[in-house]
């Protein structure tokens, strides 16, 4: 009986070889107001010669992918068919579209490609949206209470019969355009492609070996915008905005963990939101996966523990100490990129921010967007075990409009023992 030969794996071609080099691929003309000027962005791997892109769709969801494919569970030449997935709401392009250092980590002319790059399509190019729109009514608990103790009312056009809240949504895949971010961060593009390389352990060698290659398509979770009213009303500025800018936690946002604020930032922001709306304004959450500052779920658990454990025990006064301790720097995500979906969804006026963070409202308020009011959470919405946070914050100057406590008084303010 003849031994089965053991399979083979097809030979691997390095992106970075001279070879993948093609004549055909599609320029990419950043800000060019013209989408054929512009260019489509390509990163699928069914017909490399068309790439344009480092990296591929789908964000972290390409290592799955690539299980499935592994697997042989999902097709590996796959192409989306298309039909009927147009967004439910298209916006309208605005003058931050096509300026290159007003949007530089989302493509906006990824929601509809079979408009911007019908030519392409037809020709058999294998691109895919990087945002999609579509409609949704959220079943949030919080806001229940809220009509149940009279600060929103049923309307039956916002908030419904049901308790929900009808709202569109917006998902947005990360599309990074690597000289503007150099430029933002105020580095050379070298260097930016550079680090990248190194501290993602050589994950893409295009971004040393392909300076021709100006996207990349990182392998992060994306980011989603929920707006209740008219997405119209987003770009008029007589038209009250309010806004929530909110960073991932999964612990508290969907497991309801009291040690922060985040959940009950989070839904007075999407109440308050829901009430501008009836009152003929709009209201605007986006949500960002920077999970425990983009640090990491495992890193803030293990600072969870340092702090709990700590002499004198968790205190406001050694809050963000003990981060630094463990993660060798208190916050990690660079707000600097957040307003880029902004300027996509066309917003040039916050009436109402959500958000005692500076580095938030620098970032917005340097961007161009002007923001009237600011607000910081109330403190009756404050668990008694996050007190040590939002204390600490107010102490290390973040906005509010109560009172700051000196360092005495930070060492009082003490959060449960870990085993309570």
């Amino acid at each position: 009986m003849e031994k089965q030969k053991k399979a083979r794996t097809a030979h691997v071609v390095l992106t970075s070889h001279s070879n993948q080099v093609f004549k055909d691929t599609p320029p990419i003309n950043w800000g060019e107001k013209d989408p054929k000027k512009r260019g489509p962005v390509i990163a699928t791997i069914s017909e490399k010669q068309n790439r344009n892109a480092i990296g591929t769709h789908s964000g972290s969801y390409t290592v799955y992918r690539a299980l499935s494919i592994a697997s042989g569970a999902f097709p590996k030449l796959h192409k989306p068919e298309l039909a009927n997935t147009e967004g439910t709401f298209r916006f309208k392009p605005n003058p931050s579209w096509f300026d290159s250092t007003k949007i530089v980590t989302i493509d906006p002319l990824g929601a509809d490609i079979n408009i911007h790059f019908k030519d392409y399509l037809d020709a058999g190019y294998n691109i895919k949206p990087t945002i999609a729109v579509t409609q949704a009514h959220l079943h949030i608990p919080e806001v229940r209470d809220a009509v149940n103790e009279g600060r929103l009312k049923i309307d039956g056009k916002i908030v419904k019969e049901d308790f929900s809240i009808k709202c569109t949504k917006v998902a947005l895949e990360p599309v990074w355009y690597l000289p503007g971010m150099a430029e933002r961060l105020n580095v050379s593009e070298g260097e930016l492609r550079k680090v990248l390389f190194q501290e993602t352990g050589g994950m893409f060698p295009e971004l040393v070996t392909r300076p021709d290659l100006k996207l990349m398509l990182p392998p992060i979770g994306s980011s989603t915008a929920y707006i209740f009213g008219d997405p119209d009303d987003i770009h008029n500025t007589d038209k009250e905005l309010t806004c929530r800018v909110h960073d991932e936690c999964n612990g508290s946002d969907v497991f309801g963990s009291d040690i922060c604020t985040c959940r009950p930032y989070l839904t007075w922001g999407i109440e308050d939101a829901a009430r501008t709306a009836q009152r003929g304004g709009v209201g605007l959450i986006v949500y960002f996966r920077k999970e425990g500052r983009a640090l990491g779920e495992v890193t803030k658990f293990l600072v969870y523990n340092a702090r709990k454990r700590q002499e004198g025990g968790d205190s406001a006064k050694n809050y963000f100490y003990r981060t630094e301790c463990v993660a060798g720097v208190q916050d990690a995500r660079f707000q600097e990129f957040m307003p880029d979906v902004l300027h996509y969804l066309g917003v040039k006026k916050i009436h109402n921010l959500h958000s005692m963070s500076n580095m938030k409202y620098d970032a917005i308020v340097g961007s161009g967007i002007e923001v009237v009011n600011r607000l910081s959470i109330p403190e009756e919405l404050i668990p008694a075990d996050a007190m040590v946070e939002i204390e600490a914050k107010k102490a290390a100057g973040y906005f509010t409009e109560g009172e700051i406590k000196d360092s005495k008084d930070l060492e009082s303010v003490q959060g449960r023992k870990l085993d309570e």
